[in-house]
């Protein structure tokens, strides 16, 4: 078993002014955060997470270890910095174990875990908030709580507390299965069956259908920051992984720009050969300058 194509893609809405969601596409570790807070304090507390989350990644950190490391980067961060104070974020994110067959999930918020096998949906992860868990209580129905006015209040989430309390989980996994994290800026505008259709009819394309959930996010109104990303598992020998070195390099130039720069980021977490081309291409560009400067000087 190993990982097969990735994508991840991020999108600002129709609403929003700035876009708080933050991702992972690194494999084998796969991650979204969706950050709140006043001004600019859930941009802030997401991308610390994720940022967290790919440096203990390449340390080796388990599930349970990558959650609570950036948890307490996220707490320590707001009581250092009256101006962050309280901000948090949601952590969903996906560890997948090649040489074992295994996906572990570890989840706090209402970012959601989906596992599309065959041409079945599955949510992985609870939603940790106020309706969910009347809903499960079965003091509301599922309709009552789609309409509900505070549905979208979290009971649970990374950095607004010392310590955090996490639900971690392990699918055997199966080839050709698909994982998908998206933030509830997806689950607020699309259901499971509209989700699952555009996967389907992506033929399992992951840059197809990030694309087209997003876009269909956007087209039901797109009132939240939208953030999906999808990988699959396919059959065969695991691929060898780039040191830690290098991974830590590769997403030290992905994260160099200011977040929030574009309205649609996207990441495919593989390969340095675009920039080696751009580079030469930059190298190219000046040489043909210094040969017409030496041309025009000579004439």
């Amino acid at each position: 078993m190993r990982l097969g194509r990735a994508s991840a893609l991020s999108d600002t809405g129709r609403r929003r002014l700035q876009n708080e969601d933050a991702f992972v596409c690194d494999p084998p570790l796969f991650a979204i955060a969706d950050g709140m807070g006043g001004a600019q304090a859930g941009e802030i507390a997401s991308h610390m997470a994720a940022a967290a989350l790919r440096e203990q990644a390449d340390a080796g950190a388990s599930v349970p270890e990558l959650i609570r490391e950036a948890n307490a980067r996220v707490w320590q961060h707001s009581l250092q910095d009256p101006a962050v104070a309280g901000m948090g974020t949601t952590v969903t994110l996906a560890l997948v174990h090649e040489d074992d067959g295994v996906v572990e999930i570890g989840h706090v918020g209402d970012s959601r875990a989906y596992l599309v096998r065959g041409e079945a949906l599955e949510q992985l992860t609870p939603d940790h908030t106020l309706v969910a868990e009347l809903v499960r209580s079965g003091r509301l129905t599922e309709q009552e709580a789609y309409t509900h006015p505070h549905r979208s209040v979290i009971t649970r989430a990374v950095g607004t507390e010392p310590e955090v309390h996490l639900d971690v989980l392990s699918v055997e996994a199966l080839p050709g299965d698909l994982y998908l994290l998206c933030s509830d800026g997806l689950t607020d505008m699309l259901d499971d069956a509209d989700i699952l259709a555009a996967v389907v009819e992506a033929d399992g394309d992951p840059d197809a259908a990030t694309a087209s959930l997003v876009r269909q996010a956007n087209a039901a109104g797109g009132v939240d920051n939208v953030t999906v990303v999808l990988f699959e598992l396919v059959e065969g020998t695991p691929e060898p992984r780039p040191t830690a070195a290098a991974a830590k390099s590769t997403n030290e130039e992905e994260t160099a720009a200011a977040p929030g720069a574009e309205d649609a980021v996207r990441r495919h977490g593989a390969g340095a050969g675009g920039r080696w081309a751009a580079l030469g291409l930059i190298a190219a560009a000046l040489l043909l300058g210094i040969l017409l400067i030496w041309w025009g000087l000579a004439s």
